[in-house]
């Protein structure tokens, strides 16, 4: 508690807040990309983000919505945050939400907890959980550890190395399909993550 109101992270969560949280917007993102180096700041905002989230999942009238965990391997490295993730899981009929983590790779999911550890079975069961599963391009040495952790067929594995930009192997339980993305303006100008690396162009 010193830390939040006189220590390294004053200023942020001991007066009013600068952001309003509205539920009745079609979308809301919270952007931690300032604080990537701050694990305790990270757990706090999103500790405080979940409550904000969970007040408007608990609304009977909030409708049905879209929950998405993108770098989801840093939040799951807060065994707090990676609880109620679970949660969120096991509700979602019940908050009339579906849920969408995002990772670079499946092997970032032995970067949680130990092996063996009850955070490692936690993040593990998030994955087994999900009846959607979207693969995109592999490069050669993460195919063994992706086939295997998916269960996918020796054809599927030998078309991630081939797909293109925007094109996703779907898995959807038992069936598989290979999807090409179209990104609409709008979209690619609210997601584009190259702008330095096109000089913001």
């Amino acid at each position: 508690m010193r830390r939040l109101v006189a220590g390294d992270l004053g200023g942020l969560f001991d007066g009013p807040s600068t952001v309003e949280f509205d539920p009745s917007l079609p979308m809301i993102s919270l952007d931690l990309s300032r604080v990537t180096e701050n694990s305790t700041l990270i757990s706090v905002l999103m500790t405080c983000a979940s409550a904000w989230m969970e007040s408007a999942l608990l609304d009977p009238n909030g409708g049905q919505r879209w929950v998405v965990y993108d770098e989801a391997w840093r939040l799951m490295s807060h065994p707090a945050l990676l609880r109620r993730m679970d949660a969120h899981w096991r509700l979602a009929r019940h908050y009339g939400i579906a849920n969408l983590l995002v990772f670079h790779k499946l092997t970032d999911l032995d970067n949680v907890g130990y092996a063996g550890s009850a955070m490692r079975s936690l993040a593990n069961s998030l994955l087994a959980n999900a009846e959607t599963r979207i693969v995109y391009r592999q490069e050669s040495d993460q195919l063994g550890t992706t086939a295997q952790t998916l269960g996918l067929t020796g054809t599927e594995q030998k078309l991630l190395p081939t797909l293109g930009v925007g094109q996703g192997l779907w898995r959807i339980k038992d069936r598989s399909f290979v999807v090409q993305h179209q990104l609409h303006p709008d979209e690619l100008a609210a997601f584009d993550t190259t702008g330095r690396m096109t000089g913001g162009a």
